[in-house]
């Protein structure tokens, strides 16, 4: 513009004033006016160029605000999570990229000294490897599905305490397209320890704390297949207390209650860890024997029998009573093959031991053609 402006206009100039004093004079005021009109136009631009920056740092100011409260926000949330949000690679050692503040309460460990491993890794902080590998196997099979992943693991805290915490998350691309896991650990110590009581309460009898007869009879089945499966034998006592009524009717049922507490447990400390003793109602109780053929049971049996019989039982009172009790021995698969012809077995065993004088024990075959001996023991 300036160009064509300094080119034609004095040409322009030159061809309309012929007289060297005008043209000087219009000479001068042209380029005053050139550099009037040059001057307003660039102080136009940059005026609108300011207002136009001056929009965009404003701009840029309240998304840098808002970017802050944001991440504020973002803070006071994971501050104040029960548990602990985190990202971190899927890796052997699950290596932390960010944990957030509740990482302190949940694990005992500060932030920094779990991201990038700086002190220890999360890995080593799952209590066993069988968890371990559980929880390798269920977040490898949901990124495979591309599903979120829940699991339930013990973790160990820096205290030494073991926790249950349960874990959400699910795997991510981050910038650099790396897969990446992100979600929240949470405290579950208290449901775990409420669950395990109410299965404590389904499976065990109340007064004793022995198997209840449900659980038994599960266990029954669980140890018969167990034996199946292995071709091993396995045997099942059927206990009743000898004259146990007559306690309740003398003493009262809060004595009775005190017999079989104590009874209960002097079954329990004679018996084998992996043996189960159970409480099948009122004074009958079973013991199951995994691995035990028919030599061995009965010599368990005698030496329960003699056990019981040789101690006084505490009545609740400071006074104790003399009991015995009868026994009946059945053995996979001498004498049944299935729970219910094994349970019969037995209870048939311990009714001919009552028959026979009670305070005995009595094998299964030994109880063949017994059939009178059962009704005179009911009685």
């Amino acid at each position: 513009v300036g160009l064509v402006w300094i080119v034609f206009s004095d040409r322009l100039v030159e061809a309309w004033f012929s007289d060297p004093a005008m043209l000087s004079l219009v000479q001068t005021w042209k380029g005053f006016l050139f550099v009037l009109v040059t001057g307003a136009v660039l102080f136009a631009a940059t005026l609108r160029q300011f207002y136009k920056d001056r929009k965009l740092l404003k701009l840029q100011y309240d998304q840098r605000q808002a970017l802050r409260m944001r991440e504020r926000q973002l803070s006071v949330l994971m501050d104040n999570l029960p548990g602990m949000a985190y990202r971190c690679r899927f890796d052997e050692y699950w290596t932390m990229l960010f944990v957030s503040q509740g990482c302190e309460r949940l694990t005992g460990y500060r932030p920094g000294d779990l991201v990038r491993n700086r002190e220890v890794s999360f890995a080593e902080l799952i209590a066993d490897p069988e968890s371990s590998e559980r929880v390798v196997n269920e977040v490898r099979t949901a990124l495979e599905n591309r599903e979120p992943f829940s699991i339930e693991y013990p973790l160990i805290r820096k205290d030494g305490r073991q926790i249950w915490v349960w874990e959400r998350g699910r795997g991510v691309e981050d910038d650099d397209g790396e897969l990446v896991l992100e979600g929240i650990i949470l405290d579950i110590s208290d449901r775990k320890a409420l669950e395990e009581e109410l299965e404590e309460l389904a499976t065990r009898d109340g007064l004793t704390g022995l198997y209840n007869r449900r659980e038994s009879s599960r266990l029954l089945e669980e140890e018969l297949e167990r034996a199946r499966r292995y071709r091993r034998p396995m045997a099942l006592l059927w206990i009743d207390l000898d004259h146990f009524k007559e306690i309740n009717d003398t003493h009262g049922h809060a004595a009775g209650d005190s017999v079989l507490k104590s009874i209960s447990r002097m079954l329990e400390d004679s018996v084998r860890s992996v043996d189960s003793v159970g409480r099948f109602g009122g004074e009958e109780f079973v013991i199951i024997l995994p691995e035990m053929d028919v030599r061995e049971a009965h010599e368990t049996a005698e030496r329960i029998r003699r056990r019981i019989s040789g101690q006084l039982h505490p009545l609740g009172d400071g006074v104790g009573a003399p009991m015995t009790i009868s026994i009946g021995v059945a053995v996979y698969p001498d004498h049944g093959t299935d729970p219910a012809s094994l349970c019969a077995a037995a209870d048939k065993a311990m009714y001919c031991a009552k028959g026979r004088g009670r305070n005995c024990v009595v094998m299964a075959p030994d109880a063949e053609g017994d059939h009178n001996d059962r009704k005179d023991a009911r009685g």
